[in-house]
């Protein structure tokens, strides 16, 4: 008989205003060498990588079930930074601007630093975020690039319970043994997921109503439904 050994994660707790360098270089190392991890943001808590760790990041879709055809959405730690990895045309720098950082996704063309195993294959588009969340721009600076960040909901068939809303301890219990490292600010998950507008063309769209979209909602733009 075989005896199958199961890790856990390492918990980090983290203060959500001031986080601690120490442990946050720590995760840093950790995400450079391909730990995968599970992580508060501004809107649920996240599964997410070192975007540029491929091993990782073929990781978060197999966790997620995930095809390579599926886009997968990472944070940018600001609007100049999200430039480097998306081409931005003066409409949609315009929009951005007046809502980064906020719980909002940005759909946008993908420059050549964004690994094909994250981009949309077909359309060539990324999914973009800066987020209003200090533990995640203590990472994104330490780390120096961009952090894979999709929300903490497994397919039915991996959880043991339904992960969306579910509070903070019993989340860290569902995904004790899927990820390396878990970071706990000590606040309970959101259950609202983020605004996105797709600014890949001359007019922005909205793909999907979330947190922040009663600031968008005067804009009058077009409402497309479904996110690929």
């Amino acid at each position: 008989m075989v005896e199958v050994l199961i890790s856990m994660a390492t918990i980090y707790s983290v203060h959500p205003e001031t986080p601690q360098m120490r442990r946050i270089e720590k995760i840093r190392n950790a995400l450079q060498d391909g730990a995968v991890m599970l992580y508060p943001t501004d809107t649920v808590y996240a599964i997410g990588c070192d975007l540029n760790v491929k091993s990782a990041v073929e990781r978060v879709r197999r966790l997620k079930q995930l095809s390579n055809d599926k886009p997968l959405t990472f944070l940018c730690s600001s609007l100049s930074n999200i430039s480097q990895y998306a081409w931005v045309n003066d409409s949609a720098y315009r929009i951005m601007r007046r809502l980064i950082p906020g719980p909002y996704t940005f759909l946008l063309p993908a420059t050549k630093l964004v690994p094909k195993l994250v981009m949309s294959p077909k359309r060539k588009t990324s999914g973009i975020r800066v987020p209003a969340h200090q533990v995640c721009h203590a990472l994104l600076n330490a780390l120096g690039n961009p952090i894979i960040s999709t929300s903490a909901h497994l397919p039915d068939e991996n959880a043991k319970l339904p992960t969306v809303g579910l509070e903070r301890a019993k989340l860290f219990d569902e995904f004790d043994s899927l990820v390396d490292i878990i970071i706990d600010d000590e606040a309970e998950p959101g259950f609202e997921v983020s605004t996105i507008l797709d600014l890949t063309g001359d007019e922005p769209v909205v793909v999907r109503k979330g947190l922040g979209w009663e600031a968008v909602k005067a804009w009058a733009l077009p409402i497309r439904q479904g996110w690929e």
